[in-house]
């Protein structure tokens, strides 16, 4: 039973943690893009992404403890901390591994932020447009579930808010590019 019980709790953190990444993203581009609406404070938007963001984590760390502890898989530490070593499902694996440490170089940057500088701070955070498909396809190749009804659904969500979020910051970059265009003209 309590091998049930880890395997159960990789697969529901990892789900968790996948859908909670998928929030910290789409509240990081909305972010970026400054969304406001009346009632909306925009800090909101910031704290929910930190929150979110650090909520992920911790699913994230769950996901790969029960992993690591599942006497079924025999993933070991070695193969969850290094890319490629694992013997069950390498290649889905070392994306999990690779997208784990991208958000643990995400959060040890945004939580020395001060101390860095706003470049580098933004260079590791473009970053992120690398971990979220990464952790993306880690799902769909790893998971048990990947292909199950409803996990699909929960796969197509993720796509979607991702989706609409980038579509939301690229559409108002591409507005703040032509206001500036105008008033640079005038």
């Amino acid at each position: 039973m309590s091998d049930q019980i880890l395997w159960f709790a990789a697969r529901g953190a990892g789900i968790v943690s996948l859908l909670m990444l998928t929030a910290s993203v789409a509240f990081g581009l909305v972010t970026v893009a400054r969304f406001q609406a009346a009632g909306w404070p925009r800090l909101f938007n910031y704290e929910m992404h930190r929150r979110v963001s650090l909520l992920s984590t911790a699913f994230l760390a769950t996901h790969v403890l029960a992993a690591v502890m599942d006497p079924y898989l025999r993933l070991g530490l070695g193969a969850a901390l290094v890319p490629f070593a694992s013997s069950w499902k390498p290649v889905p694996v070392a994306l999990g591994v690779i997208s784990m440490y991208l958000l643990v170089a995400l959060i040890a940057t945004s939580l020395l932020r001060r101390h860095l500088g706003q470049r580098a701070w933004r260079l590791v955070h473009w970053t992120s447009y690398l971990m979220w498909p990464l952790a993306f396809a880690h799902t769909l190749t790893a998971g048990s579930d990947a292909m199950a009804p409803w996990m699909l659904g929960v796969e197509a969500a993720a796509i979607a808010v991702v989706a609409g979020a980038a579509t939301w910051r690229w559409v108002d970059r591409g507005a703040t590019m032509v206001l500036g265009a105008r008033a640079l003209a005038r």
